[in-house]
């Protein structure tokens, strides 16, 4: 409650997550460090590529990684606190985010496609990310969008569909 009433006037993303969820995502990272995630814009959808470093998790834009390689800085990192997870049941997560390449609602988007592929109990969602990071030519980045779209995260980024009514 305290951690949510202090980061609700700030303008950033921030999250408690159930320690039992978190167990889940943790062990995920660690067999599946990095993945790629889909970022929806207006002209189709931009990846960044999430990494973990122990308990943050790095996103750099991919497009960024391919052109300035390893020295590609990150667009937003999470921060997990798991120091109340055995006496509370709770992780704290913060963020930092570069403003010039993301604003809050792309960040938080990011930052809940990290549930949506972590913590799922879907195994064919949990399935691209082995693939990624484990069969990695057989990833195929279509199989992100399209499970993205189905999961609804990420609508309010694209821009309303005006139909032509000529």
């Amino acid at each position: 409650q305290i951690w949510n009433q202090y980061f609700s006037a700030k303008d950033t993303v921030y999250a408690v997550i159930p320690a039992e969820k978190f167990d889940l995502i943790w062990k995920r990272a660690q067999k599946c460090p990095s993945f790629l995630y889909a970022l929806p814009r207006k002209e189709g959808y931009e990846f960044f590529v999430g990494q973990w470093s122990g308990t943050e998790l790095h996103f750099t834009s991919l497009i960024n990684i391919q052109t300035q390689g390893e020295t590609a800085p990150s667009q937003l990192v999470l921060y997990h606190y798991p120091e109340l997870q055995e006496e509370k049941g709770i992780v704290l997560m913060t963020a930092e985010m570069d403003s010039k390449f993301l604003v809050v609602h792309e960040a938080q988007c990011l930052a809940n496609q990290v549930q949506l592929f972590y913590a799922t109990d879907r195994s064919e969602t949990y399935e691209l990310v082995e693939t990624f990071n484990h069969r990695s030519s057989e990833f195929k980045y279509m199989s992100v969008i399209a499970e993205l779209e189905q999961s609804g995260l990420g609508r309010e980024l694209r821009p309303a569909q005006v139909s032509d009514k000529s």
